[in-house]
């Protein structure tokens, strides 16, 4: 039976449509599985050892010396922000002076990865078997064109000048912090004290690095973290790899969220076309199935043989699809290249079986309700052709194999909010599809009856449309879900990644001013209006929280860490009468009388709408009642606070001010210019987090595109589906008006208004959807603003009428070359 059908080409849709969900979740689940196993593979290496621990104080011997009596070898850093500076200035003018991220290391380090150098700026890098030579630094070649300066040339920093050495290209462990985006200047430790910038006072971040054997590894980590808590080191922590290295996570996270958007979608729109090929299946073997019950086959046997034909379908279509989800797979790596910078190990087993579970979790659950409801056909339909399948009762079937294959789609996503999404996304498009539908198909009938001007092919077209009502409203959603995948595809995809562009636009601010005393901010203001510059200045004051609703808080009263951080640190706060550009009011009401918090970091420490927060600012109590939540655009790059206080409260407190703003490269040098006129001010260059940003957005979006060719492939296959389930209506029909008398013109209008109908309202409901569906998606899973594109609607209605033309004038053509008598003979 299973070759006797796919010699007939009976299985042909079934097994495209299993064989592109399989492939679609293989290709990201073995992407994503590589990645996480390259990770764990080079963690050491990503922060320098095998366990790091950081603080703002110098360590204690004692934690060298019980590294040392474990055997491990030990290295020591220490990082901080400082002015680095040209030693000659051009003719006329001062020396160039940039903002650098300081790193100085001791002999050894890293103890885990390489440092790779070059001679020269576009010469080929070497690995590096030491560290910079005393009186020498390396520097990235950033700070060298920012500069103005070569190799070779010496570079000044504190009191003390220095030779440049090498040019920088990898430093593995290099964190993410916020003044690690500045150029970096690497110093032996030993010059270190010469440069008198470390003193009472400065913001230092030191680090021990340990490595050694993964048992005294393990020994290590647990003694370090005890003693930390022991002799309660609050501002010491030890590092992993997630807190060492989280550079662009945001950013990566919302990538492998697109990418398993795709996956999933292409996925769940695979089922709509395997539940239509399945049930054209049905319609098609409903004789035979008769015919085998008439030659004494009972229910059970049949259902066993179409179940083995199934089995061998599907099993076949998994491992298709899974060798071509591996495949696909290194066309993502290609279009992630810049990402990844290390080789990845291959991938393990998991992807592979998830996705094969997947295959026929999805063929099972909407494959087998149909053939349930086959083998229930009555043997007397052998006689009788107006016996038809009994009515269905396999809805259960149905709802089991939807939620296992959603389960599976959750799993194979990596992302609850995610696939949930998606899933109750088109879940409850389908549904209100089918009522909108049916609403929409009665109204118009109506109308169209109403009419007498109406000709008679559309009155007999509805008329058809109405007495197949539940074909047609199948038809009609099966039609806008793929037309609605289409359209997410070829327009709310694009609008979609916009969006995501436009959260850190090219134009963001890329340079941040700190420091800027009060009595500097008139002059400072007036000096950026000379080169066009408008910008505000926002006022920033140091305090520290010390009471929630009236009750001390200690960092003993929170077990997360980033809690405690929070809490041992002071914050910086501001003051303002507006809700700041790019503010969102999430909770409460915005009040100038009272404290507005980032909705992150009042869940991390408890706060909520109504407690009264306490801050020490210089000795000085202030409070003020939380009356808003906020949520904050940080990918804008503008100037953010977490906590915005009233300004009647904030009068008299010692304050300093801060900005940002955009500065074309043209005029790159108003930064030595500001630095010059107010030498205490810090003028920090986020250019490369811009850089960074962009360069992870389009190798993204080219996996995306990449990835959304099965999308493609799975929604013309839902359009194939849709169209072909009725052709034996469809040539029934027009067998039976021809016998009785019609020309071909009547039923060639009689077919084109069916098709038009149905198109016309399956793509006005594939645009509504593809509407919904994308700005849930913006709204809740990636977290931007979405613009709805007006085109959207005339667009999809128009696709929709277009698609069903086309498909119906592929298969009407041999409708109409069939003769009448040999259609009722079929009959």
């Amino acid at each position: 039976m299973a070759g006797r059908d796919w010699r007939a080409g009976e299985l042909n849709l079934l097994l495209f449509a299993l064989v592109l969900a399989v492939a679609a979740l293989a290709s990201v689940g073995f992407l994503a599985d590589r990645m996480r196993l390259g990770l764990e593979r080079d963690a050491r290496q990503m922060i320098g050892a095998d366990v790091v621990l950081v603080s703002d104080q110098p360590f204690d011997e004692a934690f060298a010396t019980e590294a040392a009596r474990l055997g491990m070898a030990v290295a020591h850093t220490v990082t901080f922000p400082s002015m680095a500076t040209a030693t000659s200035a051009p003719t006329g003018g001062d020396a160039p002076s940039q903002l650098a991220a300081l790193k100085a290391v001791s002999p050894g380090y890293p103890l885990r990865g390489k440092l790779k150098t070059a001679a020269m700026p576009g010469s080929a890098d070497a690995i590096e078997q030491g560290i910079p030579a005393p009186g020498t630094v390396w520097v990235d070649e950033a700070l060298l064109g920012a500069l103005g300066l070569h190799v070779g040339d010496a570079l000044k920093l504190g009191t003390r000048a220095f030779r440049i050495d090498r040019i920088l290209t990898q430093e593995l462990d290099r964190g993410a912090g916020f003044m690690n985006f500045a150029p970096r200047v690497m110093l032996p430790l030993s010059d270190l004290d010469s440069t008198g910038l470390v003193g009472w006072g400065s913001r230092v971040s030191y680090r021990l690095l340990v490595a050694g054997p993964d048992r005294a590894g393990a020994s290590y980590r647990r003694w370090a973290r005890d003693e930390v808590q022991r002799r309660h080191l609050r501002n010491t922590r030890v590092e992993s790899l997630e807190s060492g290295q989280p550079q662009m996570r945001a950013t990566l996270d919302r990538a492998e969220r697109f990418l398993s958007l795709v996956a999933v979608l292409s996925s769940m729109i695979a089922a709509v076309a395997i539940a239509m090929s399945a049930r054209r299946y049905m319609q098609r073997h409903t004789d035979a199935c008769a015919v085998y019950k008439c030659m004494g086959l009972s229910r059970p046997q049949i259902l066993s043989a179409f179940g083995l034909e199934f089995l061998l379908l599907g099993a076949g279509g998994a491992m298709a699809g899974v060798a071509l989800g591996y495949l696909a797979h290194y066309g993502l790596l290609l279009s992630l290249g810049g990402l990844l910078t290390v080789s990845l190990p291959q991938p393990s087993a998991r992807p592979a079986l998830v996705s094969v579970l997947a295959g026929l979790v999805l063929l099972a659950g909407f494959a087998l309700p149909p053939l349930l409801a086959l083998t229930r056909i009555a043997p007397l339909r052998v006689l009788r052709r107006d016996i038809g399948l009994p009515p269905v009762s396999a809805w259960v079937a149905y709802a089991l194999g939807l939620g296992a294959f959603i389960a599976l789609v959750m799993v194979a996503a990596r992302d609850l909010k995610l696939g949930l999404t998606t899933a109750g996304g088109f879940v409850g498009a389908g549904l209100a599809f089918a009522l909108l539908a049916l609403g929409l198909l009665t109204g118009l009938s109506r109308l169209l009856r109403a009419r007498s001007g109406a000709g008679v092919g559309w009155r007999f077209a509805m008329s058809v449309l109405e007495r197949r009502r539940g074909v047609t409203v199948l038809q009609t959603v099966a039609l806008a879900v793929g037309l609605m995948a289409l359209l997410l595809l070829a327009m709310t995809r694009n609008d979609l990644i916009a969006s995501w562009r436009n959260a850190t636009p090219a134009d963001a601010p890329n340079r941040f001013i700190i420091n800027i005393q009060p009595d500097q901010r008139d002059p400072l203001r007036q000096m950026l209006a000379g080169a066009g510059i408008h910008d505000l200045l926002y006022p920033m004051v140091r305090g520290r929280l010390t009471h929630i609703d009236g009750q001390p808080i200690h960092a003993d009263r929170y077990a997360d860490g980033r809690a405690r951080n929070l809490v041992e640190r002071e914050f910086n706060l501001s003051y303002t009468d507006a809700l700041p550009e790019g503010n969102r009011v999430v909770a409460g009401r915005w009040k100038s009388s009272g404290a507005s918090v980032e909705e992150g970091i009042a869940k991390t420490l408890g706060i909520r709408l109504g407690d009264t927060l306490r801050f020490d600012v210089a000795g000085q109590q202030v409070e003020a009642p939380v009356t808003s939540l906020r949520k904050l655009d940080w990918s804008s790059m503008r100037v953010n606070f977490f906590v915005i206080l009233p300004p009647q409260a904030m009068r008299g407190m010692p304050e300093t001010y801060i900005t940002a703003f955009h500065l074309p490269p043209a005029s790159a040098a108003l930064g030595n210019r500001l630095v010059a006129s107010f030498p205490n001010i810090t003028v920090v260059n986020t250019d490369l987090i811009l850089r960074q940003v962009q360069d992870v957005l389009d190798q993204v979006i080219a996996a995306v595109e990449f990835l959304f060719v099965f999308t493609l492939l799975a929604g013309v296959t839902v359009l194939y589906a849709a169209l072909s389930g009725t052709r034996d209506e469809r040539r029934r029909d027009a067998g039976l008006l021809k016998a009785l008398g019609a020309r071909a013109a009547l039923v060639r209008q009689t077919q084109y208004a069916e098709f038009l109908v149905v198109g016309g309202l399956a793509g006005l409901l594939a645009s509504l959807g593809a509407i919904a569906v994308g700005w849930a998606l913006a709204q809740f899973v990636f977290d931007f603003p979405y613009r709805v594109n007006g085109w959207i609607v005339p667009v999809g209605v128009l696709s929709g009428m277009l698609c069903a033309f086309a498909g119906g004038w592929l298969g009407l053509r041999e409708v109409l070359r069939q003769p009448a008598l040999a259609t009722l003979r079929e009959e």
